[in-house]
């Protein structure tokens, strides 16, 4: 199996995944940090992959999920978006149904 398809996999496999630098504990970088702080008001449970720790993922997943920045939420399989999109959905109360829909 490739990285890409190993991708795949986790991400089908995951209802909520954050692909994000560093880990929810200890984000390492500003934009992941901040995804984090939304999903814990959701009260969620999220898996999430430190994408800092697998420069073959780092690489690869922009490619899986033609997007080309981190972080990266995925939800039922589908790309959410990035922390702009999710900082967006978040005020507009767009993200709540996503999570729980």
């Amino acid at each position: 199996m490739n990285i890409q398809e190993q991708l795949q996999d986790i991400i089908k496999d995951n209802n909520i995944i954050l692909f994000m630098k560093g880990n929810p504990h200890q984000p390492r970088c500003g934009f992941s940090g901040k995804v984090v702080e939304i999903l814990k008001q959701y009260e969620i449970e999220f898996s999430y992959l430190d994408i800092l720790e697998d420069p073959e993922v780092r690489a690869t997943l922009p490619s899986v999920s033609d997007w080309p920045t981190f972080p990266q939420l995925f939800v039922k399989g589908e790309l959410v978006g990035g922390c702009d999109i999710i900082t967006e959905m978040h005020e507009s109360n767009e993200l709540k149904e996503v999570l729980e829909g």
